[in-house]
């Protein structure tokens, strides 16, 4: 029996284009790795993947580093970073940011009272605690890892909200060249 047909479950290889793998293996990278390292991951030709991680670094998406006679790629994470912000400014009105500003740091002043701390790092100590039940401990640990995902988030947001004018207006330029360049 296939995998897609165990629960409605579809493997990658089913699902994604070799190409559509080593982009979605080479854009999470945490640290630079080989096109050998890629190609295994991605489950794809090492030719296919080559041609891949080129094209990726031509459009800028990741940067080459030299480690002695090997190559290895890595995610250029400042192009990231924008593409992230680009992202939510498309995909978002102000409000909506706003909002989300709001919700994280209702969420973030939750934390703080429930468990009478200041910050996540202040949280992780308490996990130190001998008195804590595995329950609390899972809780905890839970709650750390939301509270630095709200942290990156806000950190995200903020940076949208402050080029939201800049993009915007950037897009209209593009725009009225555009319809200049067809009337």
């Amino acid at each position: 029996m296939s995998e897609s047909s165990r629960g409605g479950v579809q493997s990658w290889t089913e699902s994604m284009s070799a190409r559509e793998r080593v982009r979605a293996v080479a854009e999470t990278l945490r640290e630079p790795r080989s096109i050998n390292w890629i190609s295994d991951q991605a489950d794809a030709a090492w030719s296919t993947t080559n041609e891949e991680l080129q094209a990726l670094v031509e459009r800028g998406r990741l940067c080459r580093v030299e480690a002695g006679e090997t190559t290895l790629y890595r995610p250029d994470h400042a192009q990231l970073l924008f593409d992230e912000i680009r992202t939510l400014i498309e995909e978002n009105t102000r409000g909506e940011l706003h909002n989300e500003l709001t919700a994280i740091t209702e969420e973030i002043e939750e934390w703080r009272a429930t468990y009478d701390v200041e910050t996540w790092e202040d949280l992780e100590q308490s996990l130190a605690d001998g008195a804590l039940g595995s329950d609390e401990l899972r809780e905890r640990r839970n709650s750390i890892a939301f509270w630095r995902e709200n942290e990156e988030d806000r950190r995200l947001i903020k940076h949208a909200l402050e080029l939201y004018t800049d993009v915007e207006s950037a897009r209209e330029q593009l725009t009225d060249v555009a319809d200049r360049a067809t009337s």
